[in-house]
């Protein structure tokens, strides 16, 4: 094993950061979660109650690194209780808030600046986390994964070495173009919840992304159908390396953190799910799952 990845249902501590883009003039936010030994209490993130160790020092020991890529339009606090889950067994966890492409500030949707930004981002906030002097001991060099939702899908597999095209609707004089992107050699895992790939459907535009993916798309998607599964699983240089399901009767919003009973609600269209899908069952199951894959990738 690499590090001290084998913990079992530890502590979560919790901080909230800011990482500046001096090229765009902006900081954006990320919140981190990380092995702690200091007993979590009950806190609030965002509009959320959990149990964290908030500002706690990080466990002594190196750990494996994993960075959530949230949905357009969405947020990172979303996949909080994977992040958590992920933590408290043994990984440093990067929530970063997309700019321009979050729920406060959306204006950059469907552009092409977004898909240029979205998987630079995702780099700084790696090269934040190794130059980080409180964290950066606590990691282990060159193991780092990328967990993609929804958009975050594209965003993974393009830090990842994917080579994008984006479309004519998305560009200032309205005809397709390459989305410059450089690829991020530490990244050595993907984790894709029904991810967007229709980026990636040139000829070649997947093969130079070779490292193990586990891939979960949902029955009752009309967001992201299997299609976008099927690019990537067709495109990559060696599908061997998938792990693919389909989630029955899941939807696009399942693979978010459970909502709080308050934030249910037929208008609040991330809150619901197909009818019978019982999301805080699956998200016991997700956590577990998305646990297991990751851990395999550091034997």
């Amino acid at each position: 094993m690499k590090g001290n990845v084998r913990l079992k249902n530890g502590y979560a501590g919790c901080c909230e950061v800011e990482i500046t883009d001096d090229s765009l003039g902006i900081t954006f936010p990320m919140t981190v979660m990380y092995p702690a030994g200091t007993r979590e209490q009950a806190d609030r993130l965002g509009p959320y109650l959990l149990e964290l160790a908030r500002d706690a020092e990080p466990l002594e020991g190196r750990f494996p690194l994993v960075l959530i890529s949230h949905g357009t339009g969405g947020s990172p606090l979303v996949y909080r209780t994977l992040a958590r889950h992920l933590a408290r067994n043994g990984f440093i966890a990067g929530m970063p808030e997309h700019p321009f492409n979050n729920r406060n500030n959306n204006s950059l949707e469907g552009t092409m600046q977004n898909l240029t930004y979205r998987p630079r981002h995702i780099q700084m906030a790696v090269d934040w986390f190794f130059q980080n002097e409180l964290l950066s001991e606590s990691l282990i060099p060159d193991a780092v994964s990328i967990i993609g939702h929804s958009l975050g899908g594209y965003t993974a597999l393009a830090a990842a070495g994917g080579a994008p095209t984006c479309f004519s609707h998305e560009t200032p004089d309205g005809k397709p173009q390459s989305v410059e992107v450089a690829p991020d050699s530490r990244i050595r895992s993907l984790v894709l919840l029904a991810p967007a790939s229709v980026w990636f459907r040139a000829e070649g535009a997947l093969r130079a992304v070779n490292i193990p993916i586990l891939m979960l798309d949902a029955e009752n998607d009309p967001y992201t159908p299997p299609f976008h599964a099927q690019i990537i699983v067709e495109g990559v240089a060696d599908p061997s390396k998938i792990i693919y399901r389909t989630v029955e009767n899941a939807g696009h919003f399942s693979f978010l953190s459970p909502f709080p009973e308050s934030m249910i609600t037929s208008s609040f269209l991330p809150s619901q799910d197909p009818l019978g899908f019982d999301r805080q069952h699956f998200h016991e199951k997700l956590n577990a799952e998305v646990l297991e894959f990751l851990l395999t990738q550091q034997v």
